[in-house]
């Protein structure tokens, strides 16, 4: 899709979390098009602009959903929230970026998310449903203190309602009580740690990450010895931060590593 500027409407502000707020842009339906999986960008001032991904799937009503991290201290986060709360009107940028979900497709799909990128993974999720209700979606939320699962209650809503979608939701920092509740497991610790214990094999799977560069390269690195290949897995990272090479190396076999010099070691 080619890449437009528009002007949208702010219809609505609302705090998720102390710390994540959801915003709803308004505008022509046929502007905003847009492939789940893309993000757009917020002009903050000229030559200023802010990329957000889109947290809804293409449905033609003509609204974008957007979730944002609130960083008090930052000036880009201060002055954006300001904007969306006294602008009526802002300017747009979009679509951008290649990690999307094509049409007409069947494979399961392992979704793996840190904190907002959930915005991401949700306008994944709705697509895929929309399209295939009974697609096997397994999702991955990493967070790190139980209230940052700031839209748990759909995600739940998802698992409850697709007996094909699982929701696992991974709590870093270690909490009194996770209570059981129907939809969702959970899991305490570093993702890629715990995507490590959980993930047996990833024949047919379509693989989406959202997070930052070091918390995707840390999953990469984890699934790798699983059979991973470069084609199968996903991510915004992967163009705007490339790491070279992709896959982690193989670790040398002492026993076939060539001796360094002077080394005295035979080998039989």
């Amino acid at each position: 899709m080619t890449v437009r500027t528009l002007t949208c409407q702010v219809e609505s502000v609302e705090d998720l979390t102390p710390d994540v707020f959801r915003v709803i842009l308004e505008g022509r339906a046929e502007a905003i098009a847009h492939a789940p999986g893309q993000y757009l960008e917020l002009e903050l001032q000229p030559d200023t602009w802010v990329p957000f991904s889109i947290a809804c799937a293409e449905n033609g009503d003509g609204r974008l959903e957007l979730h944002i991290q609130h960083w008090p201290e930052r000036t880009h986060s201060a002055r954006l929230r300001e904007l969306l709360t006294h602008r009526n009107r802002l300017s747009v940028r979009l679509p951008s970026g290649e990690c999307t979900l094509p049409a007409g497709r069947s494979e399961p799909l392992l979704l793996i998310a840190a904190g907002t990128g959930f915005a991401q993974i949700k306008a994944i999720v709705e697509a895929a449903l929309t399209e295939k209700p009974d697609r096997e979606i397994s999702i991955w939320w990493a967070v790190r203190e139980r209230r940052d699962l700031y839209a748990e209650t759909l995600a739940r809503e998802w698992a409850l309602k697709h007996s094909s979608l699982t929701l696992h939701a991974v709590v870093e920092t270690p909490e009194a009580t996770l209570e059981s509740l129907p939809g969702i497991r959970w899991h305490t610790g570093r993702v890629d740690q715990v995507l490590a214990a959980e993930i047996q094999t990833l024949d047919g799977v379509e693989i989406y990450l959202a997070g930052s560069p070091g918390m995707v390269y840390a999953c990469v690195d984890t699934l790798a010895p699983l059979g991973l290949v470069a084609e199968q897995v996903h991510s915004d990272v992967f163009s705007y931060a490339p790491r070279v090479p992709f896959l982690p190396l193989p670790e040398a076999d002492p026993e076939t590593a060539p001796l360094s010099p002077g080394e005295e070691k035979e080998r039989p």
